[in-house]
C-alpha cells in the first residue's frame, strides 16, 4: 500500500509563497508518477502538477509559472513550491500517486488507480 503524508500548509497574504511537502512510503516509489491535486468544497478534485519517475515537471494552466513541483528520490519526499500565492489558490492540497499522472495543454490526468495523502490546507487572504 501506498502510504502519503502530507504537510507545509497554512495561512497566507497574497503574493506570499508556501512550500508544501509529502512523505512517500512504497517499495516501487521508483516506478510511480506523483502529482498534487486541489480541492475546494463542491466541486471536484484539481490536478495541478506532475513529476514521473525521470523527474519531468508538467503543470496545469491555473498554477504554471507560480508553482515548482519537485522530489527528492533518497528521502522519498515529494514537494511543491508555490509561490505568488492568490486568494484563488486556496484549497485543501492532496499529495498523489499513480501508475498514470501527467499534466498536458493545460490539464492534468490520471488513472483510475491512484493513491491519495490525507490532505493539507492552504489558505491565501486578499
Amino acid at each position: 500500500q501506498v502510504q502519503l503524508v502530507e504537510s507545509g500548509g497554512g495561512s497566507v497574504q497574497a503574493g506570499g509563497s508556501l512550500t508544501l511537502s509529502c512523505a512517500v512510503s512504497r517499495s516501487d516509489y521508483n516506478t510511480i508518477s506523483m502529482g498534487w491535486f486541489r480541492q475546494v468544497p463542491e466541486k471536484e478534485r484539481e490536478g495541478i502538477a506532475a513529476i514521473d519517475r525521470d523527474g519531468s515537471a508538467s503543470y496545469a494552466d491555473s498554477v504554471k509559472g507560480r508553482f515548482t513541483i519537485s522530489k527528492d528520490d533518497d528521502k522519498k519526499t515529494l514537494f511543491l513550491q508555490m509561490n505568488n500565492l492568490k486568494p484563488e489558490d486556496t484549497a485543501m492540497y492532496y499529495c498523489a500517486a499513480s501508475y498514470l499522472l501527467y499534466c498536458s495543454g493545460g490539464y492534468c490526468y490520471r488513472g483510475e488507480e491512484i493513491y491519495w495523502g490525507q490532505g493539507t490546507q492552504v489558505t491565501v487572504s486578499a
